[in-house]
């Protein structure tokens, strides 16, 4: 790698997401990218506020910069190995040795010394693992989602298919490195409870090494408008009527299909309900456009063609007004370690309905901050976003109190300090006792 490096006085922190498109303007919605990116890029902004630099480390492929601006102190780093083509997430854990070697070559040519390595999802953590133990520098690892848990929900609701999901998913190779992972970072950090007791119960990783710190959303761009504002978004966006609105990639496990289901409940009951499916990205590989396909085919069968509205890509600048233009927002998944989408769209004052199949749905009071059903139950989901359609006060309280919640715990700002103030800890705990990371210091020694 040729790049220039400018000196910094400036401690350095390296972040690292090696699968996926990994870009200051990262195109969402596109293969393995999705809110993981914006996790990393927007906690690398509020880190570097909080006066490091950010060096955010991914993989190099088809035809990408060595280096990619992001502001003046986060800047990505890409470090290529197993060739120039797209490889999916599962399998590139075999290309990561090659990546590593690559990666240390180039911290040594410029002499780059970081506080701290913080690793997204379990192939980044396999590489970030060598450099952290290379360098003697502590490694926090966030899984985002984990191996077993996937796992266990996939044989529950395609136990047909079951027989295939090792191959496709690398479950075997992914769960015997998560285990040797959460043993051997300096911490591992969960991102909801039951995330945090699966680690510690499932995995067996040391429960003081296990801290749990929600993601995070920017409350400068997500949070709620005037009604006559809004009223002018809707407008401009073509929304009329009772808009339910979902928005992410295209994947199978983000349930649209179980929402098609769940709004077939909602349409007999609310004239003018319309389902908008604000998915996917803006050129669908072969396996998106099959599913975007059967969505559409599901539609026509339930004789919802014209209520179901497939909106495609929304534009990054646009997330905030879709989100506010809609009277429900529905985070339907099969599984989902916590929802990004759900606490964006809480921020902007739009009432929420939450699967109770992932993380998020313990964090918020029913009623209060949002609603949450099984999204299997197309009953129960259903009949959930039709009392917030029914009922205007409840709309109001949970566009109120939602978007409240979302400010008093989710915000980026308060996740960058959380996680300083983690090595922070550790650090003066390693100070006082002369003994390795995974020792607690305890104040009677």
């Amino acid at each position: 790698m040729s790049i220039s490096i400018p000196e910094s006085t400036l401690p350095r922190i390296g972040m690292v997401s090696t699968h996926g498109y990994v870009a200051a303007e990262p195109p969402l919605g596109a293969a393995d990218t999705g809110g993981q990116v914006v996790y990393v890029l927007e906690l690398a902004k509020k880190l570097a506020q909080l006066g490091f630099e950010v060096d955010i480390w991914t993989r190099r492929f088809e035809d990408q910069p060595e280096m990619d601006i992001v502001n003046e102190r986060v800047r990505v780093l890409r470090v290529p190995c197993g060739g120039r083509d797209f490889l999916d997430k599962e399998y590139l854990v075999r290309h990561l040795d090659e990546w590593s070697e690559h990666a240390l070559r180039l911290i040594a040519r410029h002499s780059l010394t970081y506080q701290f390595f913080n690793s997204h999802y379990w192939d980044a953590g396999y590489a970030t693992q060598r450099l952290a133990e290379a360098l003697a520098v502590p490694h926090i690892h966030t899984p985002h989602s984990l191996g077993l848990w996937k796992k266990s929900l996939m044989e529950k609701d395609y136990p047909h298919e079951a027989a295939t999901f090792d191959r496709k998913y690398n479950f075997t190779r992914r769960i015997a490195e998560e285990t040797r992972l959460y043993g051997c970072c300096e911490q591992v950090i969960a991102t909801t409870p039951d995330q945090l007791d699966m680690i510690v119960r499932d995995y067996g990783a040391p429960s003081d090494r296990v801290t749990m710190i929600p993601p995070g959303y920017d409350d400068n761009r997500f949070f709620p408008l005037s009604a006559p504002t809004r009223d002018a978004v809707r407008q401009r966006l073509g929304y009329t009527g009772k808009v339910v609105l979902a928005i992410g990639r295209l994947a199978r496990n983000k349930g649209y299909d179980l929402l098609i289901d769940a709004f077939s409940i909602v349409a007999t009951r609310i004239p003018d309900a319309v389902l908008h499916l604000a998915v996917g990205g803006t050129s669908p590989n072969p396996d998106e456009q099959k599913l975007l396909d059967e969505l559409h085919a599901q539609a026509a069968t339930l004789g919802l063609t014209d209520r179901v509205k497939f909106s495609g890509f929304v534009a990054d600048a646009d997330l905030a007004d879709h989100y506010r233009a809609a009277d429900v927002f529905v985070l339907s998944s099969r599984y989902e370690p916590f929802g990004m989408t759900a606490i964006e769209a809480m921020a902007c004052g739009t009432p929420t309905v939450i699967t109770i199949h992932g993380g998020l749905f313990r964090a918020v009071t029913f009623g209060r901050h949002a609603l949450y059903a099984d999204s299997f139950d197309k009953e129960d989901l259903g009949i959930s976003i039709v009392k917030i359609l029914k009922h205007p006060r409840l709309a109001q309280r949970l566009g109120r109190m939602g978007a409240h919640k979302a400010r008093s715990l989710f915000t980026w700002t308060g996740i960058a300090q959380q996680l300083t103030s983690l090595i922070e800890t550790r650090a003066t705990a390693l100070a006082f006792t002369d003994t390795e990371w995974d020792e607690p210091w305890n104040d009677g020694d």
